[in-house]
């Protein structure tokens, strides 16, 4: 069971966090649960001790889908700077 909420939670964590940073029509269903199950790893592992939340793990409540939220973002926006930098250099 745990899987599958990974992959549910994963999915719209990767969706909202898609919309907010300006990716969403960049991305599919699979990129978002990716960027959701990656971004829930970082926002767990750097946020979470941070503010004192718990991770996805611990259960689904709001401060654990904040903080997946924040990873994913997080995890969006470095995606998107090593884009703009590839884009700069010349080759």
């Amino acid at each position: 069971m745990g899987i599958i909420i990974w992959l549910v939670m994963g999915g719209l964590v990767g969706w909202v966090a898609s919309i907010i940073m300006g990716t969403n029509g960049q991305q599919g269903i699979i990129l978002n649960v990716v960027v959701g199950v990656v971004g829930a790893l970082i926002g767990g592992w750097l946020i979470g001790p941070m503010i004192g939340a718990g991770s996805i793990n611990e259960g689904i409540t709001v401060m654990s889908f904040v903080v997946s939220l924040l990873g994913a973002v997080i995890l969006l926006a470095i995606v998107i700077l090593i884009q703009r930098l590839q884009h700069r250099s010349p080759h």
